[in-house]
């Protein structure tokens, strides 16, 4: 028995909610951009709202991060004073906006908060039991690696950037 177009577009929306949520958004933000993406035409709020089952501020407010993030577009129709959306196709463009925003001042100050208890615990300065002392150093230093490697490869992904999508797909292919 064939699948429904429908139901094939609901589980895809469940899909990006949840891989939006695995990225740190929302489960809403991933179910407006699934929406999006699937359609062929810019889309209202009022029809985000008929195909998510969203509330019209929740996807107001979702829309614009995802307009200020460069993973949604606005545009207009003349004669209509709604504004429509529609999704960025460029997977590319996405994923560096994505990295983009991880890359935010909160991100940011939770790296640091991490690297100055790791400080702290280096210097000797932390009393207690040694062993426990040093398995929790042990245990932050692996984050704080774990960290940086993450902090490298999002800079090396949005550093790519100058090359273009097309020069960066024919580099990953000739590397598999």
């Amino acid at each position: 028995m064939p699948i429904k177009l429908p139901q094939l577009k609901r589980d895809f929306t469940e899909n990006l909610s949840q891989i939006s949520r695995f990225w740190g958004f929302p489960k809403g933000m991933g179910a407006i951009f699934a929406a999006l993406y699937l359609s062929p035409a810019p889309l209202s709020l009022d029809e985000i709202v008929a195909q998510t089952g969203l509330t019209k501020g929740a996807i107001s407010a979702e829309v614009r991060t995802l307009a200020r993030m460069g993973l949604v577009h606005r545009s207009t129709k003349l004669g209509d004073r709604k504004d429509y959306y529609e999704a960025e196709a460029d997977f590319y463009a996405a994923i560096r906006a994505i990295l983009k925003e991880r890359q935010n001042s909160e991100f940011d100050r939770a790296l640091r908060g991490v690297r100055e208890i790791l400080e702290k615990l280096e210097s000797g300065s932390v009393s207690g039991e040694e062993a426990e002392v040093e398995f929790i150093c042990q245990r932050v230093k692996a984050l704080q690696e774990f960290f940086n490697a993450i902090d490298s490869l999002s800079n090396a992904v949005i550093k790519l950037e100058k090359l273009g999508a097309s020069n960066v797909v024919k580099i990953l292919g000739v590397l598999n």
